[in-house]
């Protein structure tokens, strides 16, 4: 629900705007509206302050979708395919990365800063089954390293799941989750 709404700059103008209020009524001695200002106020300023600290913007897509695409996603795509597209095109709070707790756990990266970075997905057919292809900026994880996890990835993503690692550029991948049909 909260995907697609920046919860950063919704405490920063609700708290913001409370917090004058709050200054507001103490400059007029108004000691209802001050008390309301100032401890509803400064928190949710703060804690909108936190979450823009924290905050991480949501993928683009590289490629507009097709109806085509959409279609076929709509009867293809899995229930991984489906969280991972939805789960990177999302505003996150307090994450290193998109995905960062699969990297984690493929073993991909050594430190949370030499993580691939995911810079763009798109959604495609690969021999009539739904694919979701996701572009990432990897200068500190080799293209070896990558296809090194390639069955585990297969395992983590899966069911129903082929992985395809490509490297399109120096330091670019593209993992494509390709819908294995039967």
């Amino acid at each position: 629900m909260f995907g697609k709404i920046r919860l950063s700059v919704l405490g920063l103008t609700v708290g913001g705007i409370l917090t004058i209020i709050g200054f507001v009524a103490y400059a007029t001695d108004n000691a209802t509206l001050n008390l309301a200002g100032f401890f509803y106020g400064i928190p949710l300023l703060l804690g909108g302050l936190a979450l823009k600290a924290s905050e991480l913007e949501p993928v683009p897509f590289s490629q507009v979708t097709t109806p085509e695409i959409l279609k076929l996603r709509e009867t293809q795509a899995t229930v991984t395919q489906n969280k991972i597209r939805k789960d990177i095109t999302r505003y996150c709070y307090g994450q290193e990365a998109h995905l960062d707790q699969a990297f984690k756990y493929l073993q991909l990266s050594s430190s949370e800063d030499e993580m691939p970075i995911a810079t763009g997905l798109r959604e495609t057919e690969t021999n009539n089954a739904y694919t979701l292809i996701v572009e990432f900026d990897s200068p500190f994880v080799p293209l070896a390293a990558w296809q090194a996890k390639q069955e585990k990835m297969t395992k983590y993503f899966g069911p129903d799941v082929e992985i395809k690692i490509t490297e399109t550029s120096e330091n670019q991948i593209e993992l494509a989750l390709i819908r294995v049909l039967e």
